[in-house]
């Protein structure tokens, strides 16, 4: 079984990832398209080259590796940004279980623009998200699940719990927690984006999240947030442990919506 992770950038996705590596019936890989994505856009990300000479970047080989992976774990935790995704043939999403991981814009943009001080909306990953559930909406053999961070950090062991109820697995308390400090699997980038998560011991609230919105990056907030309030109202309902219909088009909404 594969749950494959699509999260926007300063999430708890790595957070995420190592609450998943406590659980003994997973395996977790860190973004294996990072260097694909890379080398396909030119990007200049912190770490760039030590990325693209750490990992492949050719896809075939990198979903050759996560097969060998499916082949060896019960169960395998793929922790993927939206952006990564871009340029690839999609339809390896569509055995997979995919779970949308999103968050407020605002607090996203204002996190992401103290790594990247003039990002786009091509950074942030929501439109991405957006195209990618419409795919795995439209083919993926299991329904797509979208949950918010906000829920999360609200609520670990319910929002936990309920994730792992509607995926078919075994929930386990361990997974609430985690040592300080790098786990084995991180990537190579890890030294520049994940020291949060690194200071922290399980799921909580960084103080971070109430940094105020940049002035030069108000235009981007509001060419996201359409993408984020179309995802919300997508959200797998906790409570219920059920799905919320959704249209067939995910994109922004009309003007007269």
């Amino acid at each position: 079984m594969i749950i494959n992770l699509i999260s926007g950038p300063r999430n708890i996705s790595t957070a995420l990832m190592y609450s998943f590596s406590q659980n003994p019936k997973v395996k977790v890989v860190d973004e294996p398209f990072y260097a694909y994505y890379l080398v396909h856009t030119g990007i200049d990300h912190p770490g760039r080259e030590v990325t693209i000479r750490s990992m492949s970047a050719d896809v075939r080989v990198v979903l050759g590796e996560i097969k060998a992976q499916e082949n060896k774990h019960e169960i395998v935790f793929l922790k993927n940004m939206a952006h990564h995704h871009e340029g690839l043939d999609w339809s390896y999403l569509k055995s997979m279980h995919n779970v949308f991981l999103i968050r407020d814009p605002k607090q996203l943009i204002a996190s992401f623009a103290q790594v990247i001080p003039n990002p786009t909306i091509q950074d942030i990953g929501l439109k991405h998200e957006a195209d990618l559930l419409d795919f795995v909406m439209e083919n993926g053999k299991h329904q797509p699940i979208v949950i918010d961070s906000n829920d999360i950090l609200g609520d670990p062991e319910k929002g936990l719990s309920n994730l792992c109820e509607v995926l078919g697995i075994p929930f386990e308390n361990k997974m609430l927690s985690w040592e300080k400090g790098a786990i084995p699997e991180d990537g190579s980038w890890a030294k520049y984006w994940y020291r949060n998560v690194h200071n922290s011991t399980g799921f909580v609230k960084q103080k971070t999240s109430e940094r105020p919105l940049p002035d030069h990056c108000k235009e981007l907030y509001e060419e996201a947030l359409p993408y984020y309030d179309k995802l919300r109202k997508f959200k797998t309902s906790s409570s219920q442990l059920r799905y919320q219909p959704h249209p067939r088009n995910v994109g922004p909404p009309s003007k007269g919506e």
